[in-house]
């Protein structure tokens, strides 16, 4: 085991910390205030390869490694949480053609994708069916040359705005087996886009039901064999996972940084309050935690890299605990800036609410809990 960076990922690590305080930090308590999507700024952090982190560079990806991905979306959300989020699922819908894809469908698509002239979106949770994802209900009933689609796709980032639309539809019979991808574009007919959500968090990106109304899309656009769209699914959740763990431990060591910075210059009773041992000790615990989430989900992104037999659990392990302690970490500064950190004036509170549903998406933290006990226990 080595610990240390190479060169390398020293200066993707670099690359990265600079765009979030260039490109993002400044605009972040905006974009969450006007509810604006920064398109642009995303096409920016294309130019820089990181649409398509680990996509193969045939058509313009980067071919990194899982674990520069989570060096990477680490930066990243320590400028902006929720654009950090939303690359890392446009990442995984590009990362889904170009792995399962024919030469044909990555010839089309990925050129796009990887310059964010095409914006993708990843369609798996319906209404009806989150953590039971194989319940989904969505049907696509083949007519020819066609699939003719019917049914709803719920919380879909980038709903209405993206232009691809990486989709699990039911094509066979109940359970896994049944589930087939297929890729849907904007302009399809029948495909129509419900009114944005009002979240907690996340503003910075459009959030809406994807509704399927007699859509037909053609044969071609399905990735792979009938049938494999639970595979497909489940293996793009992996990766998935690492990286909203990073974007969680981002945007907690920035809210960590923040508090150490308000603590040395916050004086009451007569001295900075840093001086005091509970400070010093609240201040001690986030930054072990935090430390240790980075090992777990560095830990996980090399087990991915490596295809180890047991990389599904130590990426549930790695997104539930560094879900967890990031909600926490960012909630602890909030609370060190007293009255002050609930304040939009201060970028804590907007950090909380972003965190606070990575411990919900990419498979709620009950359902990494199930993933591992399965693990552990040989079922």
């Amino acid at each position: 085991m080595d610990f240390t960076l190479t060169e390398e990922q020293t200066l993707i690590q670099d690359m990265a910390a600079g765009f979030a305080a260039d490109k993002l930090r400044p605009h972040a308590a905006k974009w969450d205030e006007d509810k604006h999507f920064p398109v642009d700024a995303m096409r920016e952090a294309a130019a820089l390869g990181f649409a398509g982190i680990y996509v193969g560079e045939e058509h313009g990806g980067s071919h990194l490694s899982r674990l520069d991905a989570a060096l990477i979306f680490e930066q990243l959300s320590r400028g902006c949480v929720a654009t950090a989020a939303y690359l890392s699922i446009h990442n995984m819908a590009s990362w889904m053609i170009d792995t399962y894809g024919n030469a044909d469908q990555r010839a089309r698509w990925l050129p796009g994708l990887m310059s964010m002239d095409l914006i993708s979106s990843y369609c798996l949770t319906e209404p009806g069916s989150g953590s039971d994802a194989a319940a989904l209900r969505t049907k696509a009933v083949r007519d020819g040359d066609t699939y003719v689609l019917n049914g709803t796709k719920a919380f879909i980032s980038g709903a209405g705005v993206s232009d691809v639309y990486v989709v699990m539809v039911r094509t066979g019979g109940d359970g896994p087996k049944g589930i087939s991808t297929l890729v849907v574009e904007k302009d399809t007919p029948g495909l129509s886009f419900g009114a944005n959500e009002r979240k907690m968090g996340w503003n910075a990106q459009p959030t809406a039901e994807v509704i399927f109304e007699d859509c037909k899309v053609p044969v071609e656009n399905r990735l792979s064999d009938e049938g494999m769209g639970f595979t497909i699914a489940m293996s793009g959740l992996d990766g998935g996972r690492i990286n909203i763990g990073s974007c969680s431990l981002g945007g907690a060591s920035e809210a960590l940084a923040l508090a150490k910075d308000y603590i040395q210059t916050r004086n009451q009773f007569g001295k900075p309050i840093a001086m005091f041992q509970a400070s010093q000790f609240k201040i001690a615990d986030m930054a072990t935690e935090l430390q240790a989430a980075r090992m777990m989900l560095y830990r996980g992104a090399a087990a991915i890299d490596e295809n180890d037999p047991q990389k599904s659990k130590y990426a549930a392990m790695a997104k539930r605990f560094a879900t967890d302690v990031g909600f926490k970490v960012a909630n602890d500064a909030l609370q060190l800036h007293g009255g002050y950190g609930y304040l939009k004036d201060y970028p804590l509170e907007r950090i909380v609410r972003d965190l606070r549903v990575h411990q919900i998406l990419e498979g709620t933290n009950e359902i990494m809990r199930v993933i591992i006990a399965r693990h552990e226990l040989g079922r």
